[in-house]
């Protein structure tokens, strides 16, 4: 499917400055239709819902979801279609289709968290986060490398936990003071105890293989009160993946986030002795329900030297991650400069030196 406008014919696409579909071409607003399907890629199970998807067996359906080729609804040129993709983008009149049955049945999502920063408000933010690095290179962020940049729904799985934390140990605290010449200590022997439950809701954990484990966890936090549920139309204009993985092959990722926040709170709360010794300790986590869902990320990749440089910013906080090249020819240049102004500042020295 796409998304036509009904002034002028062009494709309408998310617009996060309008915060709506926008055609690009008159500059229409709410005027788009929907239109057609993407072509069928074969494989799906449209019967079950998205809550189904969380329960098993996407691996082994997934392989069904083979890489191929599909034609563009909009003028019926080939799409090139990854193994993973929902949406893609033609090459031949740079529509943005939305393949029907990637966000049906157990693969589509429950909640998506629209773009809130497009492509402009992308590279303003990483124009001034790297507009003080000297060293990085003419060509980072000019107008031919931006083409790179792209807008993508990265698919996550959302779980919520009931946590409960036990801790038992022996504590002690330690008083000195003088009296006259004398030193005295008091030692307070404690038995330390805690019963503590906890909730933890929308943990987030990625989906996609492509997109790292780690970059992903740098682009939290994410505002989940602004999540929507899900509408094709947030989608069109930008790219998108259906989850690579269950919720139940993820989860131990999951728990390990809850696990290590659980455990940082329960340590908040046996502060305030000089000596704590350990006798138990036990985080149990249950997971009380889990959520599909979409979360929007802009990515970034730069060529230089034979090197790939990859970014990654939040497409609702605009939080970048990401190192910059450095360009020898600048190091050198100002290496050079610095050299100049030094041996000046030598040479007028030494000659003040000599008249006096």
């Amino acid at each position: 499917m796409l998304f036509r406008c009904q002034n002028c014919g062009g494709n309408m696409v998310y617009s996060p400055k309008h915060g709506g579909m926008f055609c690009p071409y008159c500059d229409g607003t709410g005027c788009e239709e929907r239109v057609g399907g993407a072509g069928r890629m074969g494989g799906l199970d449209a019967a079950q819902d998205g809550n189904a998807a969380a329960v098993g067996g996407a691996a082994q359906e997934a392989e069904t979801m083979k890489e191929g080729l599909t034609e563009c609804v909009n003028c019926g040129a080939p799409l090139e279609i990854g193994k993973y993709n929902s949406t893609c983008k033609c090459a031949y009149c740079g529509s943005y289709v939305i393949l029907d049955e990637r966000v049906s049945g157990r693969y589509r999502p429950q909640r998506i968290l629209p773009f809130q920063i497009g492509k402009e408000g992308v590279v303003k933010k990483m124009k001034e986060e790297f507009k003080s690095r000297i060293f990085t290179p003419e060509s980072f962020l000019s107008e031919a490398t931006l083409e790179e940049m792209k807008g993508m729904y990265v698919p996550f799985w959302l779980y919520d936990y009931k946590v409960h934390c036990g801790f038992s140990g022996r504590g002690t605290k330690i008083r000195v003071w003088t009296s006259g010449s004398t030193e005295y200590t008091e030692t307070s022997h404690y038995r330390v105890e805690r019963d503590m439950d906890m909730d933890f809701d929308q943990v987030p954990v990625d989906a996609s293989i492509e997109m790292g484990d780690e970059a992903m966890d740098l682009m939290e936090p994410f505002d989940y009160g602004q999540l929507e549920g899900f509408s094709e139309n947030y989608m069109s204009g930008f790219y998108g993946e259906i989850y690579n993985m269950e919720a139940g092959e993820l989860e131990g990722r999951a728990e390990g986030k809850v696990g290590k926040d659980a455990e940082s709170l329960l340590k908040e709360t046996v502060t305030g002795y000089h000596t704590l010794a350990q006798e138990h300790k036990a985080v149990e986590a249950v997971r009380k329900g889990v959520c599909h869902a979409l979360l929007p990320v802009w990515r970034y990749r730069y060529q230089y030297q034979g090197r790939e440089y990859v970014f990654y910013i939040n497409g609702q906080t605009g939080k970048i991650a990401g190192v910059a090249p450095v360009s020898k020819k600048k190091v050198l240049a100002y290496s050079g400069t610095v050299f100049a102004l030094v041996w000046a500042a030598f040479t007028l020295l030494s000659h003040i030196v000599e008249v006096i």
